[in-house]
């Protein structure tokens, strides 16, 4: 029987934190690492030597003991007593089959565009605009799809993985009793909507969002899917037009781009709803103080590559608000998201 090895807690000196704070790439870049070699995948329920992970994964074995003994000192595996190394809950979240797994996340938030961008954030904030034309001569989204294919496809698996993870958390919450009709705005492939339509079989539901977007929707939505006869897949750009009625019009990490996008998707919501329509806002928060070094990060990013910005609460309501809806509650969805309710003028 191995046991994990332990450390005397003691308290870090505020000039080592710092120094470990300033480091900080190493860890994302060891994160990175071990997600692209498939380190988590190869370590089963056993532990295992760093010999015999470096066999499964094609590494040199002294070269991957050192990255595991540093993914380890931030709880990203554990070293035994023995030498071997086991998993931790949070290495498990770098197997590509856990249902809760981040790898794609992890490569995402660590994709080649972002050690170019992170350099110059002092340029970002002064400007308060992207830095993504002066390093790529064009707009974020554009250098994606026509320059960097390996990252618009880890982009896209970043935004499934947890589009899907979030769908089973926006379905429990939400009660739709009583309503016949739900449109998801910039809903991406539809999972949201799909968990909703799974857990009202009697109503109907919308997908609208860029034609490249819907034309991947997921399969339970498209023609010959479960739910397929209950969907109407609208191709359309939300800041431009919402051609959709429904009871419910949910929202979700869409208005984070720049106000004037925030501000004609709302206003388009509201032209578009009948008086009385339930419209859902759901939105990570950069005041939500147990995920705040997640979210603001998250908020770093946006601005970085496409001159956008995470809300605050009073922000967000206040941006509800203006386009004319009638905020009600605001209730978290789980560690990182919330839900604002509300309703169209009118009703």
């Amino acid at each position: 029987m191995t046991t994990a090895r332990t450390t005397v807690e003691t308290t870090t000196p505020p000039s080592m934190r710092f120094r470990e704070l300033v480091f900080g790439a190493a860890c994302a870049g060891a994160v990175r690492a071990a997600a692209r070699l498939g380190v988590a995948d190869a370590l089963g329920d056993t532990p295992a030597t760093a010999e015999e992970l470096a066999a499964a994964v094609r590494a040199d074995p002294r070269a991957l003991r050192r990255m595991l003994r540093a993914l380890t000192c931030y709880g990203i595996f554990t070293e035994t007593e023995d030498g071997t190394f086991a998993h931790t809950e949070m290495s498990r979240l770098l197997r590509e089959d856990d249902p809760n797994s981040l790898k794609y996340i992890s490569l995402w938030c660590t994709e080649p565009w972002t050690w170019d961008a992170w350099p110059l954030l002092d340029e970002a904030v002064r400007s308060g605009r992207s830095v993504f034309d002066r390093l790529y001569g064009k707009g974020f989204f554009d250098y994606l799809h026509e320059d960097a294919h390996d990252s618009a496809h880890v982009f896209n698996r970043a935004m499934t993985t947890s589009s899907m993870q979030s769908a089973r958390d926006v379905a429990q919450l939400l009660d739709l009793t009583g309503a016949a009709t739900v449109a998801d705005i910039g809903g991406g492939q539809g999972h949201v909507l799909a968990s909703l339509l799974e857990k009202y079989p009697g109503i109907r539901g919308t997908l609208l969002d860029l034609p490249r977007v819907v034309a991947k929707a997921d399969p339970r939505l498209r023609d010959g899917g479960a739910l397929a006869a209950r969907v109407r897949i609208v191709p359309g750009d939300c800041r431009e037009a919402i051609p959709v009625e429904a009871d419910v019009y949910i929202i979700k990490n869409i208005l984070e781009w720049d106000d004037d996008s925030t501000r004609r998707t709302l206003g388009n919501v509201v032209k578009a709803a009948r008086p009385g329509a339930r419209v859902v806002v759901i939105e990570n928060l950069v005041d939500d103080t147990p995920s705040m070094k997640f979210t603001t990060s998250m908020d770093l990013m946006l601005l970085l590559n496409v001159g956008g910005a995470k809300h605050t609460q009073e922000s967000m309501i206040s941006r509800m608000g203006d386009a004319g809806l009638i905020v009600g509650d605001v209730r978290p969805v789980n560690a990182y998201l919330h839900a604002f309710e509300s309703i169209t003028p009118g009703g």
